[in-house]
C-alpha cells in the first residue's frame, strides 16, 4: 500500500476539516453538473423521441411491445399486458416511450347531426342464450346507440355502423315494433321485453333509435283519399309532406323514411295477389312524386291527376319533363311529396232494373293516431289497410245499396244524392268497428246504357228547356215589376221633396213664433223686475234715513245726559269748569313754585329758565 493510498483511508472528519475551503465547492460543483447533464439528457430524449401530438377530432391507439401475454379469446389488453392497449388516447400532447410502446394516429368516430352510432363490440362477456343484443360489458351489438357527436371507441375492439336517425314527418306517426324478445301472443301489443307492436306510437320528430331493436314504420294520419276510376282502376292518394327548405337535415331524412315506405309497399304490392299492373310501359305501381304545394285543384281532376302520376314515375327514365299530353304543364317540383300507389280496382254493379252500371267514386278516409297501433298490428301499412279493409267494404257496400236503385235514379240529382249519402252512412257504420273512420263517399261520372241514355237526355233536355222558357216568362214580368217599382220610387222621391218643402216651411215659421214669444215675455219680466227692484230701494232709502236719524238723537241724548251727571257730581257748575279746564292741560305741563325770601330771589331766579320751565315761566311772590 502506497503513503497516498493510506492517507486516502485514514482521512477522519478532522482531516476532511482541514482541507482547503474549495475542496467541497468543487466536489459539488461535479456533482451538479453530472445531475445537470443527465436532467438535459432526458429532456433530449422524451421531448425528442417520446412526445407525439394527437389533434383534435383524432385519437392514438397504443401498442405494448412488452407484458403478459393475452388470454386466449382476449383482443385488446389491459395495462401490463402486451398488445394493443383498450384505452386510447385523446387529442393533447402526450409522452410514450418508444421503446416500449408503438402508437398509432387515427380520426376519432363522428356522427353527424341526423345520424346514430349502432355500436358492434368484439370484447366483453358472451351474450346469454337467446339475446341478440348486448349490454355494454359485452360482446355483439349494443342496445344503446351514439347519438351525434365525436366518439373514441379503440377501432380494434369495436365497430360503428352509421346510420339515419327516424324522422317522422308532420302528419305521419311512427308505429314501433319491438324486435327483440319474446314473441307477443296473438292480438295483443308488445310488452317490454316481448316481440311484436307496440301500442305506444311516435309523434312527429327526431327519435335515436336502434334500428336492431325497434322497427319503425311511419304511417299517414289524417285524412287520406281512394279514387276509384270506372273500369280503368284508381289509385290511393295520401297527405302531402311538407318539407323545410331551410332545413337540410331535416329535408333528407323525410326523403329516407319516404323511400323505405315506398321500398316496403312495393314488396307487399308485388306479392299481393291482387297487385295491379304496370301501366305505361315502365311506370311503376309505386309512386313517389313531388307535388306543388300552390296546386291546390290538384286533387278536382282525377283524369289529370292520373296521368300526372304516370308520367312522373321515379326512377322511371322516361319520366315527362315537359308539357303532358294533354297540353296541360306538369307539376312543378317543390317542398311537398306525395306518395300514391295504383288499383286495379273499380266500382261496377247491376241496377234494379238488370242494367250495368259503373261510377268513379272518391272515398276519404282517416287514420287516427289513438287507433293507428291497432290497424298496423291486426292489418298492416296504408297498402294493406286498402287492401284488406276499405276495398273490400267499398266494393260490397255498393253493390248492395246500388243494386237496390233504378238506372234513371243514378241520372237524376236527387237519386245520385240518396245513393250517395246511404254508401256513406253503410261505409261509416262497417268501417267504424275496424277504427277506420270515414268522412264522405262522392259519386262523379255514373256511366249508365246508351238505351236508357238517350231518352232520358232528351226528356231531360225537353224539361229543361221548358223550365228555361218558363225562367224567360218569370224575367219578363219580374222586369216589368222593377221598371213599375222605379216609377213608383221616382214619384214618391218627388212627393217626399215636395212635403219636406212644406215642413221645413211650417218649421221656419213656429220657430219665428216662438222666439217673439219668448222675447216679448222676457222684456215684460225685466220690467216688473225693475219696477219691484225700484220700490224696494226707495223702501231702504226711507229706513236707513229713519234709523240715522233716531241714533242720533238718541246719542245727543245720552251725550247731554252724560254731561249733566258730572255737573251733578262736582255740585256746581263752578268745580266742573275747573275740571274741564285741568283736563284740558297739556301732560308735559311744568309748574315752579318759586319762593321771594330773603337772600333767595337771585338764585331762584337764575334756576326759573325756560327750559327748565318747560317754555312757561311761573312768579309767585310770598302770597
Amino acid at each position: 500500500m502506497t503513503l497516498r493510498e493510506v492517507d486516502v483511508t485514514t482521512i477522519t472528519a478532522e482531516n476532511l476539516l482541514r482541507r482547503e475551503p474549495g475542496f467541497f465547492r468543487r466536489r459539488l460543483g461535479r456533482v451538479g453538473t453530472f445531475i445537470l447533464i443527465l436532467f438535459l439528457a432526458w429532456v433530449a430524449w422524451s421531448w425528442g423521441f417520446c412526445r407525439f401530438y394527437v389533434g383534435p377530432g383524432e385519437m392514438a391507439i397504443i401498442t405494448a411491445k412488452f407484458g403478459e401475454s393475452l388470454a386466449p379469446g382476449q383482443i385488446l389488453a389491459k395495462a401490463g399486458q402486451k398488445g394493443v392497449l383498450e384505452d386510447v388516447l385523446g387529442e393533447g400532447r402526450h409522452i410514450w416511450n418508444p421503446i416500449l410502446y408503438n402508437w398509432e394516429i387515427v380520426s376519432a368516430q363522428y356522427i353527424p347531426p341526423g345520424k346514430i352510432g349502432v355500436v358492434t363490440s368484439l370484447i366483453g362477456e358472451d351474450l346469454p342464450a337467446g339475446d341478440f343484443l348486448a349490454e355494454l360489458g359485452q360482446k355483439g351489438t349494443w342496445k344503446r346507440v351514439l347519438g351525434p357527436g365525436l366518439y373514441r371507441l379503440n377501432p380494434r375492439g369495436y365497430s360503428i355502423e352509421i346510420h339515419d336517425a327516424i324522422s317522422i314527418p308532420m302528419g305521419f306517426a311512427g308505429v314501433v315494433t319491438n324486435l327483440s324478445g319474446v314473441t307477443a301472443r296473438p292480438g295483443t301489443f308488445a310488452r317490454p321485453g316481448e316481440k311484436g307492436v307496440r301500442s305506444e306510437v311516435l309523434q312527429p320528430g327526431i327519435y335515436y333509435n336502434n334500428p336492431r331493436q325497434y322497427q319503425v314504420a311511419a304511417v299517414e294520419v289524417g285524412l287520406n283519399q281512394v279514387s276509384l276510376q270506372g273500369q280503368t282502376g284508381g289509385m290511393v292518394l295520401t297527405k302531402n309532406i311538407a318539407v323545410d327548405e331551410n332545413n337540410q337535415m331535416i329535408q333528407r331524412l323525410n326523403q329516407g323514411v319516404l323511400a323505405d315506405q315506398k321500398r316496403r309497399r312495393e314488396e307487399y304490392l308485388a306479392e299481393s295477389p291482387k297487385a295491379p299492373s304496370p301501366a305505361q310501359g315502365e311506370a311503376e305501381d309505386m309512386l313517389l312524386l313531388e307535388e306543388s304545394s300552390s296546386e291546390s285543384g290538384f286533387f278536382n281532376d282525377p283524369g289529370y291527376q292520373a296521368r300526372q302520376l304516370l308520367s312522373k314515375t321515379l326512377p322511371s327514365p322516361r319520366a315527362s319533363r315537359g308539357a303532358t299530353a294533354d297540353g296541360r304543364p306538369p307539376l312543378p317540383p317543390s317542398r311537398d311529396v306525395l306518395p300514391a300507389f295504383i288499383l286495379d280496382q273499380f266500382v261496377n254493379f247491376p241496377s234494379r232494373d238488370g242494367f250495368d252500371i259503373t261510377l268513379d267514386m272518391t272515398v276519404e278516409f282517416e287514420l287516427r293516431p289513438s287507433n293507428l297501433a291497432t290497424i298496423y298490428r291486426d292489418y298492416g301499412d296504408l297498402p294493406q289497410v286498402v287492401d284488406k279493409i276499405l276495398m273490400p267494404q267499398v266494393l260490397s257496400v255498393s253493390r248492395l245499396k246500388g243494386s237496390a236503385y233504378r238506372a234513371v235514379d243514378f241520372i237524376a240529382g236527387e237519386g245520385r244524392e240518396k245513393f250517395q249519402n246511404d254508401l256513406t252512412d253503410a261505409l261509416k257504420t262497417s268501417l267504424e268497428e275496424k277504427n277506420l273512420t270515414i268522412h264522405s263517399a262522392l259519386i262523379r261520372n255514373v256511366n249508365v246504357p246508351e238505351q236508357i241514355l238517350e231518352p232520358l237526355q232528351t226528356a231531360s233536355l225537353s224539361k229543361e228547356t221548358n223550365l228555361t222558357n218558363l225562367e224567360k216568362q218569370n224575367t219578363a214580368r219580374k222586369q216589368a215589376e222593377l221598371n213599375r217599382e222605379m216609377s213608383m220610387i221616382q214619384q214618391f222621391g218627388e212627393q217626399v221633396m215636395q212635403e219636406t218643402s212644406k215642413l221645413k216651411a211650417e218649421i221656419g215659421a213656429e220657430q219665428k213664433r216662438v222666439v217673439a214669444t219668448i222675447q216679448a215675455d222676457t222684456g215684460r219680466q225685466v220690467a216688473a223686475i225693475d219696477r219691484d227692484t225700484a220700490g224696494e230701494r226707495a223702501t231702504r232709502s226711507i229706513t236707513l234715513g229713519s234709523a240715522e236719524a233716531d241714533s242720533l238723537r238718541l246719542v245727543e241724548e245720552e251725550r247731554a245726559n252724560g254731561f249733566g251727571m258730572k255737573v251733578r257730581a262736582f255740585k256746581d257748575e263752578e268745580g266742573y269748569a275747573l275740571y274741564e279746564f285741568a283736563s284740558g292741560l297739556s301732560p308735559e305741563l311744568r309748574i315752579n313754585l318759586i319762593h321771594a325770601g330773603e337772600g333767595t330771589l337771585w338764585t331762584d331766579m337764575r334756576q326759573a329758565t325756560l327750559g327748565e320751565l318747560g317754555g312757561a315761566k311761573i312768579l309767585q311772590d310770598g302770597n
